[in-house]
This record gives structure tokens, C-alpha cells and sequence, in this order.
């Protein structure tokens, strides 16, 4: 990355140009603290914004994870005009370091519907919905339930998997109070306007706001964001950390990136753990997963109400001091799979020190071992819970980590487990721990 003033250029393997210009950043946030740049596998978009504090593609301390959506929180009651006490202390905890204890700071009078878009965003909207004394949250999904029919449903137009389900009690959305769209970013800012088209064809109000880390949305984007509020009669906010123009130029093809092969050197000690005794089963399954082993409720895939809170969290720490007394590593990694982000994260930042934190995705990126680039290392196989599917994990160094925990929301067979951990043996984790938090009953 170069720096001139008031201009970012970032160089992706030669081949992408990536020029960012009136920058503002209200926080002050360095560039650099939240993401990287790498080349995507997808004709619709070429490169990606590689965030470090997601956990998506990057593993991170999680306490920033959960920072960073506080943060979006403070900034999002500032421009309702009201004063955030807890803006410096977020902040400095952002930038120097140090233990984040979720407590909701906004008041009461303040009641939206929040809407965090999978897959990437579950943990991020999960986080700024906990912000909240008084609000509702769900997560759209990829997931296609057996026997439901989603309230709402639209596309994201440049993604792997474009389409999005809702699944919630109609009672969460049939009103008149405000909705909150949590992304972690803004490019076009179609996702955001497809989705309020939906819910406004069917629940209509008067204001929507959409929330990301990053807004890059070109003036003639953000003129769309004016035509829909002129035809629809309605007010669309906008909140972000960091915004600014983009311009992208391709100035080579990619190449093909040959793919290194790692091989283990020694036995990896495998352990499985089920952590269904702390969490709720819901009534939900998914047709894809033969076994129908039911979705929990702590997920807010079918909607949280904040009242719910106190409990969620508690049973996330009941379960985290479980995997506390199950750790033997020095250095451990905990990855969340797909949508299943938050409770993981969650977790992962409860369970001591030198755990970092990531998850699996759909996103498949070009790999170069190359400094500052955004994927250096990578994994694919299988998912597990739909071997249909594809699932990556990148930036994980071989001999980085000694031990591994990977957390899924459902049960699933060792034989469907079997690609994804012969990946994982090739990175020399002397532990891998495998975490259920919804049984199965297999036949």
C-alpha cells in the first residue's frame, strides 16, 4: 500500500489497481487496523476487501471482533444526536488493546429491528445489536429450512451465494419502528437497497438506516440511495467508520497460483465435545441436512429480543469455562463455521489468552505467500453440514498454532468431517478439537 495525501493505492499482485480517495474516517482508525486487499475468484468482483477485524478471512484477537461492532454502535447513536460516553473508552480499547465486556449503552428510546446479512456480517450484526437496551435482532440466511417459508427473501448481486431467507415470527417486522441493516461493507450498496425494497413491498415505514465498517459507494451509488427515498416516500441513513471513492484497474489477468502442499509430520490428538447442554434447540432444521439435527436459538437466526440477552451471555459463559478446562495449547485457534460466527467469537474471547479467532467462508481468493497480501495461506474441502458447498480457511501458517477448536452450531458425522480435517492435520495443530453445540442422533 502507498499513501499520498488524501489518497490510499493499493497494488493486488500486480494485476489490480486499487485507488481510494476522500477518505473520511470520524474515529480515526488507522487504515492499516482494519483491512488488507486480495484478488477474488468471481467475475462479477475481482478484488476484496480483506478485513481484520471480522474473523472471516483473517484470524483476529476476538475481542476486536466484538470491538469493532461496538464502535459501529457509538457511531450510529451519534448521528441520532445523542451523546456516546462510552465512544473514548471503545476506542482506546480498539487501538491499544484489551478485555471488551459487551454492555448495552444505548438507551431505551431507541427500539430498531436489526438485520445482520450473512454470511459475513452474522457476528458483526449480533455484536451492535448488543449495544442495545431495547431492540430485536435476526440474521438473514443462506439456509433452507424444512417445512418454512422465509418472510422475506432477495439476492446480493455480486456474492457466491446470492441468496437471502429470513426466517422469523411476522410480528419482529409488521410494524412501524426503524430497521438497521448490518454489513461490514459497502460497495455498491445493492444488497441494502434490495432488501429494503423487499420488506417496504410488504411491511412498509418510514426509516431505515444501514450500517457497515466501510462505505464505499461511488456518487452515482449513492444517488440510488436518494431515488429510492424520493419514490418511497421514506429515509435511509447511512452509518459507517470509514468511507471514501474507489477506483479499480485491472492491469494484468491473475495468474494461476500453483497450490502448495503441506504434510504433517506427526499424529494430531482429535477430540470432540458437545456443548449442547448450555444452548437451546429450536424447532428449526435444515432440508439439506439429512439427519435434521435442529439449529439453536442463541444464534438470532429466527430473532433475539435484547431482554434475552443477559441469559444468552451467561450461557456463553457457562460454555466458554467448559473449553477453558479443555485447553492445552499455547496458542490457540478457534474457528466458527460459515454463519455460525458470533457464539464462537463470543466464546473464543472468554477462554484466556493467546486465542485467536476465524471462520470458514465461500469466498474463494487467489493464495500468494506474499507480505500484506490478504490471503497467504489457504485450505478448501467439503462443508461439512452440505458437502455440496464449498469452504475455504485461509491465513493459517503451518507450525503457527498448537492447538485448534472448530465450532459447529449442528452435529455432523466423522465421515463428513473427514476432508475438512485432513486439510487441518497438514497445518501441524498438535490438538484439533471438534464443538457441537446441537446433538445429533445418528442411526
Amino acid at each position: 500500500m502507498t499513501l499520498s495525501e488524501k489518497k490510499y493505492t493499493f497494488n493486488i499482485l500486480d494485476s489490480i489497481k486499487v485507488e481510494i480517495e476522500s477518505l473520511e474516517n470520524p474515529y480515526h482508525i488507522p487504515i492499516n487496523d482494519l483491512f488488507t486487499m486480495a484478488a477474488r475468484i468471481n467475475k462479477k468482483r475481482s478484488f476484496l476487501f480483506v478485513s481484520k477485524v471480522l474473523g472471516k478471512h483473517l484470524p483476529i484477537e476476538p475481542h476486536r471482533g466484538l470491538l469493532i461492532a461496538a464502535l459501529l454502535g457509538s457511531r450510529y447513536v451519534e448521528i441520532k444526536g445523542v451523546e456516546c460516553k462510552e465512544k473514548e473508552r471503545l476506542r482506546s480499547l480498539f487501538l491499544m488493546g484489551g478485555t471488551f465486556n459487551s454492555l448495552p449503552f444505548i438507551p431505551e428510546s431507541i427500539n430498531p429491528v436489526i438485520i445482520g446479512f450473512a454470511e459475513t456480517a452474522t457476528a458483526l450484526g449480533h455484536g451492535f445489536f448488543d449495544c442495545f437496551r431495547e431492540a430485536e435482532f435476526f440474521h438473514t440466511t443462506r439456509e433452507d429450512i424444512s417445512g418454512e417459508i422465509p418472510v422475506i427473501t432477495f439476492e446480493e448481486e455480486h456474492s457466491h451465494a446470492t441468496s437471502h431467507r429470513c426466517y422469523i415470527p411476522v410480528e419482529m417486522i409488521n410494524h412501524q419502528r426503524e430497521i438497521i441493516l448490518v454489513d461490514d461493507e459497502i460497495t455498491t450498496g445493492n444488497t441494502a437497497l434490495n432488501i429494503i425494497k423487499s420488506i417496504h413491498e410488504k411491511f412498509p415505514r418510514q426509516v431505515y438506516t444501514v450500517v457497515s465498517i466501510l462505505d464505499w459507494r461511488s456518487k452515482e451509488d449513492q444517488q440510488k440511495f436518494i431515488n429510492l427515498e424520493q419514490e418511497l416516500g421514506i429515509k435511509i441513513n447511512v452509518v459507517s467508520l470509514v468511507s471514501g471513492q474507489v477506483q479499480i484497474q485491472v492491469l494484468n489477468k491473475v495468474e494461476t497460483l500453483s497450490k502448495k502442499t503441506w504434510t504433517s509430520k506427526h499424529e494430531v490428538y482429535m477430540e470432540f465435545l458437545q456443548l449442547d447442554r448450555y444452548f437451546t434447540s429450536s424447532s428449526y432444521s435444515s432440508k439439506e441436512q439429512m439427519n435434521g439435527v435442529s439449529f439453536i436459538k442463541e444464534t438470532g437466526r429466527f430473532g433475539l429480543k435484547s431482554t434475552e440477552n443477559l441469559v444468552v451471555h451467561e450461557r456463553i459463559s457457562d460454555a466458554a469455562e467448559f473449553i477453558r478446562q479443555k485447553r492445552t495449547g499455547k496458542r490457540t485457534l478457534c474457528i466458527g463455521t460459515g454463519e455460525f460466527m458470533y457464539l464462537p467469537m463470543k466464546l473464543a474471547a472468554e477462554i484466556g489468552k493467546d486465542v485467536y479467532y476465524q471462520s470458514t467462508t465461500r469466498s474463494p481468493i487467489y493464495i500468494k505467500n506474499v507480505d500484506g497480501y490478504g490471503a497467504r495461506f489457504g485450505v478448501t474441502f467439503p462443508n461439512p453440514d452440505d458437502e455440496e458447498i464449498t469452504h475455504f480457511v485461509y491465513n493459517i501458517p503451518p507450525n503457527y498454532y498448537d492447538e485448534l477448536f472448530i465450532f459447529f452450531e449442528r452435529e455432523v458425522s466423522e465421515k463428513r468431517l473427514r476432508p475438512m480435517l485432513e486439510e487441518f492435520k497438514k497445518l501441524s495443530f498438535q490438538t484439533i478439537k471438534i464443538v457441537f453445540f446441537s446433538r445429533a442422533i445418528f442411526a
